[in-house]
């Protein structure tokens, strides 16, 4: 009789694989990876109008939105209707370490893209902030990944059509960038300022914003951060509910 393996023999042997392939499909990560870094090089010149706070934040949260919302959600989309997880429930393993798996992966993803934003912006921007900062920083673009994740979920679990699925994250990708941007300057009007300011974009980058300059903290920020954990505890109690193992 075979035994049946440890849970942690389990997900060792996942993130194995995760790991494996998110490395044979580098190039998707690299081009994921360039739109903050370009962004960031494009606004050289308007750091110190806009602020180093400002123009990380932003940076990192188009990155961290691209890479949870597009890149997350299609790799499920896909695997789903190749019949991967199929093939992986009825294995003896428990269901949370297949999805745990690529949480962690994605998780390490935007480690690796929070520290590139950091490093061009030292180099090339000449942006300087502090070692609290930095470190603040690195855990406030973990809280904005489980924000974008969820949503992504939920869209998975809501949408069975890996075509589709591709399409929508797209679309809410552009929406949620385009008018996060422009909403959060006044250009859209005082009241979608506010609409934005209270959006997953806005509550996302006022966070990352503020815990690059820990002194800037106040009860708005506070309150920004418990919206986004709101945010992302309805995304995933509606993406876990929703979502099904196979297309059909």
């Amino acid at each position: 009789m075979t035994p049946i393996p440890s849970t942690s023999t389990v997900l060792r042997t996942l993130l194995r694989a995760d790991m494996l392939t998110q490395w044979r499909n580098r190039r998707a990560f690299l081009l994921s990876l360039l739109v903050p870094v370009v962004i960031l090089i494009s606004w050289k010149s308007l750091v110190d109008k806009m602020g180093a706070a400002y123009a990380l934040s932003t940076s990192i949260t188009i990155g961290v939105a691209a890479s949870c919302l597009i890149g997350y959600s299609n790799a499920i989309a896909r695997d789903r209707d190749k019949g991967v997880f199929q093939r992986l429930r009825v294995a003896p393993v428990p269901a949370w370490t297949v999805m745990g798996s690529r949480l962690i992966v994605q998780l390490i993803t935007i480690l690796i893209t929070t520290i590139a934003v950091y490093l061009v912006g030292f180099y090339v921007d000449h942006i300087q902030i502090t070692l609290q900062g930095y470190l603040l920083g690195l855990v406030a673009a973990l809280t904005a990944a489980l924000v974008y994740l969820c949503l992504g979920q939920m869209i998975v679990g809501l949408i069975k059509n890996p075509e589709t699925v591709n399409s929508t994250t797209r679309l809410v990708y552009l929406v949620f960038i385009m008018v996060g941007l422009f909403g959060e300057m006044g250009a859209l009007g005082n009241d979608m300022k506010v609409v934005t300011q209270w959006s997953p974009y806005g509550t996302v980058k006022r966070v990352l914003g503020a815990s690059m300059q820990p002194g800037a903290w106040n009860t708005g920020v506070t309150q920004a951060i418990l919206v986004a954990v709101g945010y992302a505890l309805v995304f995933a109690a509606v993406g876990i509910k929703k979502f099904r193992w196979d297309s059909r």
